[in-house]
């Protein structure tokens, strides 16, 4: 049974949560921003009134997901008072404690997310070690655990690129996540992810450690403007077959960008590579390698307007001992993710794509770094 101190401290994060959301004002800017879209002619200007729709809908959903947690609380409060008058049971006021702390735990997540780009959806890259098969292995592991995590949180993933191992695994894949704050959230898992395990693929049954990193970054969509140079751009067509299965449909002809990009403030210059084999169709496969690169570009621009918040390009080590992020320990059934010291010893939830923990531990800790 929860005690009036448990009570008291939910009704104060939910007030906590009114302060920092500025609902007040929200409802405000909502009402003007609704008027906006009733104003004759305006849908004449398409891209204009669908940037409007959506700041609209943003709006919608901090009031509506206040007032979820306003109401969660004040029932809470409510089945506390009838707990004394023997009108509920302890089990239904404990009930009621969980799902309002669930829900205002996810409020003050999302409320951590304030950056631009935090709100889009992603591009997550995967990319297996040395070490041959067992990396190879850890790597395809990896992309189930991200899959798994998207589909829970109804996220649209697409793989535009996958290079399948020698004999087991993955080499190298591209996944897009669609759906809103997919990068918020997953830009915690920037860095080097290390595997310690007894290897199927050892004869003598050793422990070994592998390594795989993964690489975050935006996905744009055409309202963010990102500048491409037709004139550095250069393209080769190839012919590939997909993975097959469930993961990826077979594929008959790929695109290959090459992307001479040349640095505005240093004057280095380096040659961005995106492969897409996503579609049967060539044209298809190069709007898809477009949207990639320019993802890749304004990457590159938040990088330099957010100097302190380089910790994209800090998880960019070379994949090996001593760099990684985060530690999966299966003889020991533990995960441990090295920044934050936050673990867990269900290892079999985390490879099911539970990493809620490990975001929001990064995030309580490092999104007020982000924001200075």
């Amino acid at each position: 049974m929860i005690t009036i101190e448990q009570l008291k401290a939910a009704k104060d994060r939910v007030e906590a949560l009114n302060r920092y959301l500025d609902i007040d004002a929200k409802i405000i800017q909502l009402e003007e921003e609704q008027l906006r879209t009733q104003a004759p002619g305006f849908w004449d200007d398409a891209k204009k009134a669908e940037e409007q729709m959506k700041l609209v809908k943003g709006l919608e959903k901090w009031i509506v997901g206040y007032k979820e947690v306003k109401t969660l609380v004040d029932e809470l409060e409510l089945a506390f008072d009838f707990y004394k008058e023997e009108m509920v049971t302890e089990d239904e006021v404990d009930e009621a404690y969980t799902k309002a702390i669930e829900t205002i735990e996810a409020l003050e997540l999302k409320n951590m997310l304030r950056q631009e780009e935090d709100a889009m959806g992603c591009v997550l890259k995967i990319n297996s070690g040395a070490g041959g098969t067992e990396s190879q292995d850890w790597a395809s592991m990896l992309m189930r655990m991200y899959m798994r995590y998207a589909e829970a949180n109804g996220y649209k993933t697409t793989i535009s690129n996958l290079q399948e191992g020698d004999e087991a695994g993955i080499k190298t894949m591209t996944m897009e996540l669609e759906g809103e704050f997919a990068y918020g959230y997953l830009k915690s898992e920037n860095g080097v992810h290390r595997l310690v395990r007894v290897s199927p693929y050892n004869a003598q049954g050793k422990r070994m450690t592998s390594f795989a990193s993964v690489f975050v970054t935006p996905l744009v969509d055409d309202t963010i403007e990102v500048y491409v140079d037709p004139s550095k751009i250069s393209w080769d067509l190839f012919r590939s077959g997909g993975a097959g299965g469930q993961n990826v449909n077979k594929v008959e002809t790929g695109v290959r960008l090459r992307y001479q990009y040349k640095d505005p403030d240093t004057g280095e210059e380096e040659e961005i590579l995106i492969e897409n084999t996503e579609s049967r169709k060539q044209l298809e496969n190069r709007e898809n390698a477009m949207r990639l690169l320019r993802s890749q570009l304004y990457d590159r621009e938040l990088q330099k307007r957010r100097a302190a918040q380089a910790k994209i390009e800090a998880g960019k080590k070379k994949i090996e001992w001593g760099s990684q992020i985060r530690s999966y320990v299966f003889d020991d059934r533990r995960v441990k993710d090295h920044r934050t010291g936050y673990q867990t010893s269900d290892v079999g939830g985390v490879m099911d794509g539970k990493i809620d923990g490990f975001i929001k531990a990064y995030l309580m800790e490092f999104s007020e770094q982000e924001q200075s």
